[in-house]
C-alpha cells in the first residue's frame, strides 16, 4: 500500500539521503513528493562532486574509490537506478562494465626523490611490525578507545613500502584512529596482497558526481521528491520525554529563519557530519583560504546531542582541524602534452594506475589520472587529473612554502619538480587552462581518535521518528570513508523506522576467509 500521509525529511543532500529517498521509492512505496531533501549547499551530492567548465577548469575535492568486493549495499541499489547515458543499463550494470574495461593495475604506485619507480613488491615489515599488525587483529575493539595507529606501532612500520601505500591508498594518518585502521584492515583483509597495484580499485565512467549523483537525482526526481537548496537546518525540536521524537526542523534560508513541523508518522533522518563542510576553492594564483570553524552539519550534531543522550559526540571528528585537513588540487589542460608524459614515466595509460605517490615529498603528494574524459562536459581536446597532498602545513621540496598557502600555479610547479619534468615547464605551463586547489579543514574527520560511544547508532535507542545516517554514525564491522557506509547507513535508517522486515546485506567477513589470510600472510614476509 503506498503511504500517503506520512512525510519524510531528509538533512543533508549528500548520497546518503538520496540512497535513502530511493529506498523509500523503491522498498517502502511511498510517492515522492512526501521526501524532502534539505540541503545547505546549491548543489546535491555532498563529498562526490566533480564540476567545472572548459573556460574556467575542473575540480574534484577528492574522488571515491569504489570496491566490487565490499560494496555490497551499494551495488545492490545501483542496480534499481537507470543509467542516464546508456540505455537499458543500470548504474551499477554500466560501472562494472566501464572498470571491468579499464583494468587497474599500477606500475608507479611509489616515485622516490630521485625520480624512480620503487620496487613495491615487498611490503618492508621487521618482525616486530608483524608481531604488531598480528597482536591488532586478534585485539578486541572494545580495549581500542582513543588509541591512535602510532601509540600501537613502532617508528619502523611508517617507514614500510606498505604504510605509504596503505596510508595515501585511503587517508590515514599516523595519528588516526587504531579503531578504524584495524576495521580497515578486516574489512580490505584480501586488498592486503594487492595494495601495490590497487586492482580493487572500481573506478566509474566519469567522475562520482556525473557517474552516481545525477543518475540517482534523475530517478528521484522522475518520482517528484522534493529537494530545497540553500537552506540550512540549524537545530531540531524534541518532545520533552525519555523517548527521542522529533517535533520540528529549525532552519535558516535567503527568507530568514523558520521551523518545519513534525507530525505524527513523520520522520526525520539528518547528516549528522560532513567531512568536506568547510571546503575552500583557491584558483591558478590564488591559494585557498583556511576554514576552520566548525562545519554547519558540525554544529546541528553539537547541538542535538546536547539534548538527547545517545546521539553520540562531535568533540573528537570536529574539534582539531589542524589533524584532519589535507588539500587536493585539480588540473585542467588543453591537450594531452603532460598526460603523455606522466604515462611514459609511469607505463599506465590514463585510468589504469589509479594512484601514484612521491613518498618522500614533505606533502606525501599524490596524483590520480583518470581515464579521459572525466567529465561529461569535458570537451574532447582537454584533460584533467588531479592530485593531493596531506600534510599541508610542511615546506614544499620546491615551492618553499606550506602546502596550504600555495597557488594552483606553486602546486603544479611542485609536481612538476618530483616528476623531474622542471625542464619541461614553460612547455607544460603553456597548456594550463586552471589548477584548482581545494582546501578540506576535515576531510580526515571520521579517522580521529574516539570512543566507541562517540559515534551514534544509525537509529538510536529509543527513536519514534529519529535517525542519523553519514561517516560519523555507529555500523558494527562497516569501515568509514566509503560510498559503501553510506549507502548502508541510509538502507538500516529506512528500513528500521519504516518497519520494513527485508534484510540489509551484511558485511562480507573477507578476514575470515582461510584463502584470504594466508595471502596476506605471505605478503607480509616479503
Amino acid at each position: 500500500m503506498v503511504n500517503t500521509n506520512k512525510q519524510v525529511y531528509f538533512v543533508g543532500g549528500g548520497l546518503a539521503s538520496l540512497a535513502g529517498a530511493a529506498y523509500l521509492i523503491r522498498d517502502c512505496k511511498m510517492e515522492g513528493k512526501n521526501i524532502h531533501i534539505i540541503e545547505s549547499m546549491p548543489i546535491l551530492g555532498g563529498s562526490n562532486d566533480g564540476i567545472g567548465t572548459p573556460e574556467g577548469g575542473f575540480v574534484c575535492r577528492g574522488g571515491r574509490m569504489l570496491n566490487e568486493e565490499t560494496y555490497e549495499n551499494f551495488w545492490e541499489l545501483f542496480y534499481s537506478i537507470p543509467s542516464i547515458y546508456n540505455k537499458g543499463m543500470s548504474v551499477s550494470e554500466e560501472i562494472l562494465k566501464f572498470d571491468h574495461e579499464h583494468p587497474t593495475h599500477a606500475n608507479a604506485r611509489l616515485v622516490n626523490k630521485d625520480g624512480y619507480v620503487e620496487d613495491v613488491t615487498s611490503m618492508g615489515f621487521d618482525t616486530a611490525d608483524r608481531m604488531a599488525m598480528g597482536k591488532l587483529l586478534i585485539t578486541p575493539e572494545q580495549k581500542l578507545d582513543h588509541l591512535k595507529i602510532s601509540d600501537w606501532f613502532g617508528p619502523h612500520f611508517f617507514t614500510t613500502n606498505f604504510w605509504y601505500m596503505w596510508q595515501t591508498t585511503f587517508a590515514f594518518q599516523t595519528w588516526s584512529s587504531l579503531f578504524e585502521f584495524r576495521r580497515y584492515m578486516f574489512r580490505m583483509m584480501f586488498e592486503f596482497s594487492r595494495i601495490q597495484t590497487l586492482e580493487g580499485v572500481t573506478r566509474t565512467p566519469y567522475n562520482q558526481y556525473d557517474s552516481i549523483i545525477l543518475p540517482l537525482r534523475a530517478y528521484l526526481d522522475s518520482a517528484g521528491v522534493d529537494f530545497t537548496i540553500r537552506c540550512t537546518v540549524t537545530d531540531l525540536d524534541f518532545e520533552e520525554i525519555d523517548e527521542i521524537t522529533v517535533t520540528g526542523i529549525q532552519y535558516k534560508d535567503e527568507k530568514g529563519e523558520g521551523t518545519i513541523q513534525l507530525y505524527d508518522g513523520d520522520l526525520c533522518i539528518v547528516t549528522n557530519g560532513c567531512m568536506t563542510d568547510s571546503a575552500t576553492i583557491g584558483a591558478m594564483d590564488t591559494p585557498p583560504e583556511w576554514n576552520p570553524e566548525a562545519p554547519v552539519s558540525g554544529v546541528l550534531w553539537s547541538n542535538i546531542a546536547k539534548k538527547k543522550k545517545g546521539l553520540g559526540n562531535p568533540e573528537p571528528f570536529f574539534g582539531k582541524p589542524d589533524e584532519t585537513n589535507w588539500e587536493s588540487f585539480t588540473v585542467t589542460l588543453n591537450g594531452d602534452r603532460l598526460l603523455k608524459k606522466i604515462e611514459s614515466f609511469s607505463r599506465n595509460v590514463p585510468g589504469s594506475g589509479a594512484l601514484m605517490t612521491f613518498k618522500d615529498s614533505s606533502w606525501r603528494m599524490s596524483i590520480v589520472v583518470a581515464a579521459q574524459p572525466h567529465f561529461i562536459n569535458q570537451p574532447k581536446d582537454q584533460t584533467i587529473f588531479w592530485g593531493y597532498g596531506l600534510y599541508t602545513d610542511k615546506i614544499g621540496d620546491y615551492i618553499k612554502k606550506p602546502m596550504g598557502e600555495c597557488t594552483g600555479r606553486e602546486l603544479l610547479l611542485e609536481l612538476l619538480y618530483h616528476l623531474h619534468m622542471l625542464d619541461d615547464k614553460d612547455e607544460i605551463m603553456k597548456d594550463v587552462v586552471n589548477v584548482i586547489p581545494c582546501m578540506m579543514p576535515y576531510i580526515d574527520a571520521q579517522f580521529q581518535p574516539r570512543a566507541m560511544e562517540d559515534r551514534p547508532k544509525v537509529v538510536p535507542e529509543g527513536s519514534t521518528n529519529f535517525a542519523m545516517i553519514s561517516q560519523f554514525v555507529e555500523i558494527p564491522e562497516d569501515m568509514v570513508f566509503t560510498e559503501e557506509f553510506s549507502v548502508r547507513a541510509a538502507r538500516i535508517a529506512v528500513y528500521t523506522l519504516m518497519g520494513i522486515n527485508r534484510p540489509v546485506c551484511p558485511v562480507t567477513p573477507h578476514a575470515k576467509d582461510i584463502g584470504t589470510l594466508i595471502k596476506a600472510f605471505v605478503t607480509s614476509y616479503r
